[in-house]
């Protein structure tokens, strides 16, 4: 039976310090041995369609059409293509107006819900242009974006799609923006190394990535993270996926600890929607992308569950050799102090603890998830998260 337990401690060991550690560890260092060759000079640039979906965005959307306006790309190039899901506030006619003014912005006013998933998959029909651009509407492109990412899909063969930057503007360090940036930030290179390293960013990101019009799948109905399963089929098609660190992209940071956790439940959905779908891709191209999929994404999706097995584990162990001892007295402290840490975030007093608080709440979020996509998903329409919070 000890020996048992030993096998259960040291598999949840490795399936929890993967993502969190060694991966990222491993996968930055490798990337100091490569360096990203400069983009080539082009002399004519791609149509491009840029969409999103949007629904009650009152608050961001007149800085975000202005945003796009002001991209430094031919505008003769460029349609905008918006999609209003049934939005309540001033969303449309913000929308009618820029229309008025310029043909550019194309609205299509959505009278019922239907879901992000749902009007993507409306406007990748419209148009003809060689790329698609897709995008959130709390997303605010510097000028240069579109085209840095333009050329770096042309930079190499037979790629299919790249990835922006997206980084928090400036914001007020309350609640739990310090947490989002931080994990953003380290997100943000992981991807970067994984993209220079084998051409396999895992994944890419909703609020703003490029891909070739003929490559954007049909979502799935009911679905969640369309921009992790649109990464998958890029990749388990054959083709490359880049990312661009110089285009950025701004996005105004999380601050309410209840709306974050709400958000990390739906992307929770989204992850085992897309590990039943791909997990094929896992075997037919283990080395090296079904690998990095495995150490980066779904090892840290399936964390909740070792976290409970080591919870279980560790304290059989105790009494065999003083290291299972000390990592359980360690474990037990960590998890007393995230939970402390909730506790004081509700009153924005957790100081340092803020860090095991949100460990901690982010495995909870893919719990909930997890037990919410095993129930069914009834609809995908979305509210999307406060915008501008002070």
């Amino acid at each position: 039976m000890t020996l048992f337990w030993q096998y259960l401690f040291w598999i949840s060991m490795v399936i929890i310090l993967t993502p969190y550690f060694f991966y990222p560890v491993l996968i930055l260092f490798l990337e100091k041995l490569k360096r990203q060759k400069p983009d080539p000079q082009m002399d004519e640039y791609p149509r491009v369609d840029i969409v999103f979906a949007a629904f009650n965005e009152e608050a961001v959307l007149e800085e975000k059409l202005q945003s796009l306006d002001d991209l430094d790309y031919p505008r003769e190039k460029l349609t905008f293509r918006i999609g209003s899901d049934a939005s309540t506030d001033k969303t449309n006619d913000i929308l009618k107006a820029w229309h008025a003014r310029d043909d550019r912005f194309q609205p299509y006013l959505f009278r019922q819900r239907s879901g992000k998933s749902q009007i993507l998959n409306f406007l990748r029909e419209e148009g003809d242009s060689e790329l698609l651009l897709l995008t959130d509407a709390n997303i605010i492109f510097e000028p240069e974006a579109l085209r840095l990412m333009v050329e770096h899909l042309h930079s190499q063969a037979k790629v299919g799609a790249v990835g922006a930057d997206i980084h928090y503007g400036k914001f007020v360090k309350k609640g739990i923006s310090g947490q989002e940036d931080t994990y953003l930030r380290l997100e943000n290179r992981i991807k970067a190394a994984e993209a220079l390293l084998a051409a396999s960013p895992f994944g890419l990101e909703g609020g703003c990535y490029l891909i070739r019009r003929e490559l954007f799948p049909e979502i799935p109905p009911l679905f969640y993270m369309e921009d992790f399963f649109t990464t998958l089929h890029v990749l388990n098609s054959g083709w490359k996926i880049l990312w661009k660190p110089q285009a950025r992209v701004w996005e105004d940071v999380s601050v309410s600890p209840e709306e974050e956790y709400k958000r990390k439940v739906r992307i929770s959905i989204g992850n085992f929607q897309n590990l039943k779908y791909y997990r094929g891709f896992l075997f037919r191209r283990f080395w090296p992308k079904g690998l990095m999929f495995l150490a980066h994404k779904v090892f840290r999706w399936l964390s909740p569950f070792f976290l409970l097995v080591l919870l279980i584990s560790a304290p059989q162990l105790v009494f065999i050799h003083w290291f299972y001892g000390m990592i359980a007295g360690l474990y037990m402290a960590f998890i007393g102090m995230g939970l402390f840490g909730i506790l004081l975030s509700q009153k924005r007093k957790a100081g340092w603890l803020q860090y095991p608080a949100h460990f901690i709440n982010m495995n909870l979020a893919l719990m909930e998830g997890f037990l919410n996509y095993i129930k069914g998903i009834k609809t995908n329409a979305w509210q999307p998260t406060q915008r501008k919070q002070a």
